[in-house]
């Protein structure tokens, strides 16, 4: 009987080579162990792990899960009346907690350096029919590459991460600390921060930075740098460019690499935008974006000289970028901690602008004639975004800049004073703003916007559930 994969043409032929290699170290006894790691709608890795024997029929054969999975918010709590008519999702094959089915990416096998005998493959998620599922968003992205792919250009990206790494005091493992979610860790500091870049700073660290960096490499992910941020235990790592589907690949298993690192040797790595810790600063993930030609391999960004900061084509995709950047907003930093990161004079935006290689602007432009790292570096988004969103978000935005040939108008050089549309100042705002976006939502599907929306709006209302230490404080006593 033919494979799942087979019955369904999942596969491109040079993915079959790959299985096949891969089916080979399978049998060789290299690993014990497979992870077969899916993104979910919010960007985490999900899936199941399999014995070496059992991981060689998956490979054609599948895994499945259950389509539960697509229904749960960031506290794991499913949202939508799965066991109703529909399932809440309006959709066949969606209700009653039916299966879905991944099927693994066979050239994104790594082995996890960390992890004894262990591999790991990024997975797609299929319906029982074999369609791609509608919610997957993985595939998403690599819709919004094709269709880039159409008009003879490749999307290159590098990625810049904000992270913090804390001393792990307390994991809260009591019986009474379990929950949706449970209790947070308790933690302290492994540097007091605020001395930006010092090597004293780094040197202090160099065990977490030696860790990661041997741990990273060793996955093949293409570290530039390591760095000490400037608020306390805050670190930055920056990643050389790579095209189309890898950046958000790399930054799906890079999160999930140096959670996993870390907590084995007593630390806790958190990508939260805003952690609750005293004089801490958020922490953001800035996209280095560009365009290549596929006829000759060129930077298309790149001007001639004495042309502007940009080609033509660079001014329209950055026009794009400006003109959604309130309806992409969401996509960009998803939670509803990542808005206390946007306010003026604070090195991250407070409205959609762009500007010559200035921090303050949400669109940095850098490079210039003759310069092949000419690229346009976007500061919206926080490292906890999905990063399946993020770029598809940036691609749709984007080529709607070069499709209608939009201007992005003259460089600010006071991005915090320039009168322009200022950023959603919330969750809320931002995912009005998504909705309000007709380009966006044609893009993307109204039904997954709808899907996404109804998500999001389920985080916010347990929230807006829960009694804060500021109202607390602020009406205890007074009323």
């Amino acid at each position: 009987m033919a494979s799942f994969v087979d019955r369904h043409g999942l596969w491109t032929d040079e993915q079959a080579r790959q299985a096949a290699e891969l089916d080979g170290r399978l049998a060789s006894g290299e690993v014990d162990v497979v992870r077969f790691a899916w993104p979910d709608q919010h960007g985490l890795l999900r899936g199941k792990t399999l014995v070496a024997s059992e991981a060689r029929s998956a490979l054609r054969g599948g895994v499945n899960l259950t389509t539960t999975l697509l229904a749960k918010d960031t506290s794991h709590k499913t949202v939508f009346p799965v066991f109703s008519a529909g399932g809440g999702f309006a959709l066949p094959g969606l209700q009653g907690g039916a299966d879905f089915t991944l099927v693994a990416d066979p050239g994104t096998f790594r082995i996890l350096p960390w992890a004894r005998k262990t591999g790991w493959v990024l997975c797609d998620a299929y319906m029982a029919d074999g369609s791609p599922c509608p919610f997957a968003t993985r595939r998403i992205l690599q819709k919004a590459v094709d269709e880039l792919g159409r008009e003879g250009l490749d999307f290159v990206a590098g990625l810049e991460v904000e992270f913090h790494v804390f001393q792990l005091d307390d994991a809260r493992m009591g019986l009474a600390d379990s929950g949706q979610p449970g209790e947070p860790p308790r933690v302290s500091l492994l540097s007091h921060g605020h001395q930006y870049l010092t090597e004293l700073r780094y040197d202090r660290v160099d065990a977490v930075m030696q860790m990661l960096h041997d741990q990273l490499i060793a996955l093949g992910l293409p570290l530039r740098s390591l760095e000490i941020e400037f608020g306390p235990s805050q670190f930055e790592l920056t990643f050389g460019p790579t095209v189309g589907l890898m950046p958000a690949d790399t930054m799906v298993l890079l999160r999930s690499a140096i959670k996993q690192i870390c907590q084995r040797q007593g630390w806790h790595a958190t990508f939260m935008c805003r952690p609750k810790i005293p004089n801490v600063m958020s922490s953001g993930w800035h996209l280095h974006q560009s365009l290549r030609r596929r006829g000759d391999g060129a930077n298309a960004f790149i001007p001639e000289e004495g042309a502007g900061d940009l080609s033509p084509l660079g001014l329209h995709w950055l026009a794009g970028l400006k003109a959604h950047a309130v309806g992409a907003s969401v996509l960009a930093c998803p939670t509803i901690n990542g808005y206390r990161r946007y306010r003026p004079f604070s090195l991250a935006p407070d409205r959609a602008i762009w500007a010559r290689d200035n921090r303050g602007a949400m669109l940095r432009v850098l490079g210039g004639p003759g310069d092949a790292g000419t690229r346009i570096e976007n500061r919206v988004g926080e490292p906890a975004a999905n990063p399946y969103l993020y770029l598809a978000s940036q691609i749709h935005a984007g080529l709607d800049g070069m499709i209608r040939r939009l201007d992005p108008g003259p460089s600010a050089d006071a991005p915090y004073e320039t009168p322009a549309e200022p950023l959603p100042r919330s969750l809320g705002d931002a995912l009005a703003a998504l909705q309000a976006d007709e380009v966006l939502v044609e893009r993307f599907g109204r039904t997954f916007v709808d899907y996404y929306c109804h998500i999001k709006q389920a985080e916010i209302a347990r929230f807006n559930l829960e009694v804060s230490e500021w109202e607390h404080r602020e009406y205890f006593d007074m009323y």
